[in-house]
């Protein structure tokens, strides 16, 4: 290759990169799925429910105040189960803040998928143990971490990939862009899932991208767009699998959109009646992903009664232990207030938690003389 030849194009071809006109579904045929194990089908069905009821739960306990804050992923499950039962245990996660229920899938305890909302630790749980990057909640900013990640992953000869998750509104960031030039430039193992749920908070697609849809700017960076229906868990596992097989084997990144819906506000401080038609939703509600995947099941003599029950019975157990786990009051150290903040404390951490020390001794000194007195 000289300085004049184009990158990319003569090895892949532009017509191979460009995504199709309309979103990619297994599940509208009946015979779909039929290249999936009927195993990952239950699998994918299993969890659909399990986060249904967990993204419930979690709204309900937001409403009691058990939680400062709670972005539900209600609608967008089929992304988030399909997506990551697609990787390997030993590749990566670099989720959002809406992306809880992934990490539930990946195997994290509820409670700690949740800790960070709640507004009392850090994070909940070891990201190098789950391999799962902690949440993010400034816009795009992971994508670069995903990116920075799997090209040094792929420098050492690490067999992994990246799975980097983001919504449609955070494509519109400069850090998304940097991330997908990147990665496409230095063929990183990175797999971009845009959840396109048609909002970045209360502004619609259509205000944030004049694009065909978000999977055409694939071709911008040289790498294929995928467009798939975010509603059909089969079809988000089936290429998403495809994807990070293609990064695994050193073919580089791909860019999917998985358009899908978010059925409630943005969080629970969002009022979503004022910049959305019932009628929009109520359209969605029709598409519900998991409603359909049971209805494909059923009708491919997959799923009876009694296993539907069996999987609702777990995701009602689940629901009732995060309910009293997280109804119980936590008692932090006041302390770890300076822990992980740097690696390597500042001399101004240092000083602020010395002074803290030293409150914490005197108010502790004070108190026990206080019994000491009246006990007298």
């Amino acid at each position: 290759m000289t300085v004049l030849d184009p990158p990319g194009v003569r090895e892949t071809g532009v017509t191979a990169m460009l995504p199709s006109l309309e979103p990619l579904s297994l599940i509208a045929d009946l015979s779909g799925t039929e290249s999936l194990d009927a195993s990952v089908l239950l699998e994918l069905y299993r969890q659909l429910v399990r986060g249904r009821r967990y993204n419930l739960q979690a709204t309900a306990l937001t409403k009691q105040g058990r939680l400062a804050v709670y972005p539900s992923t209600t609608g967008q499950e089929a992304c988030q189960a399909g997506a990551v039962l697609a990787l390997e245990r030993q590749d990566w996660i670099f989720p959002t803040y809406r992306d809880t229920m992934a990490l539930l899938v990946r195997g994290v305890d509820p409670v700690d998928v949740l800790t960070l909302l709640r507004g009392d630790w850090h994070n909940g749980y070891d990201p190098r143990a789950h391999r799962i990057a902690p949440l993010s909640t400034p816009l795009a900013t992971q994508t670069p971490h995903a990116v920075g990640l799997a090209h040094a992953a792929a420098l050492c000869g690490d067999d992994l990939v990246v799975l980097a998750m983001i919504g449609d509104g955070g494509t519109s960031e400069g850090d998304f862009h940097e991330a997908m030039n990147f990665a496409a430039v230095y063929r990183a193992p990175v797999v971009f899932l845009v959840q396109n749920n048609g909002y970045a908070i209360s502004v619609p697609l259509s205000k944030q991208s004049a694009a065909p849809s978000l999977a055409h700017k694939a071709i911008g960076y040289g790498m294929p767009g995928v467009l798939v229906d975010g509603n059909d868990a089969a079809a988000v596992y089936h290429h998403v699998r495809q994807a990070a097989e293609h990064a695994r084997a050193g073919g580089g990144p791909t860019l999917i959109e998985a358009v899908t819906y978010r059925i409630d506000a943005h969080t629970n401080a969002d009022d979503a009646t004022r910049y959305r038609d019932p009628a929009e939703v109520e359209f969605w509600r029709r598409r519900d992903p998991v409603t359909r995947m049971e209805q494909h099941l059923r009708e491919r003599g997959l799923l009876d009664d009694a296993s539907a029950e069996r999987i609702r019975k777990e995701a009602e157990d689940m629901a009732e232990d995060l309910r009293d786990r997280l109804g119980a009051d936590p008692s932090p150290a006041a302390l770890d207030l300076f822990d992980h903040v740097y690696a390597r404390p500042t001399p101004q951490l240092d000083e602020q938690r010395s002074m803290l020390m030293q409150e914490l001794d005197a108010l502790r000194r004070t108190n026990s003389g206080g019994v000491e007195e009246a006990g007298q």
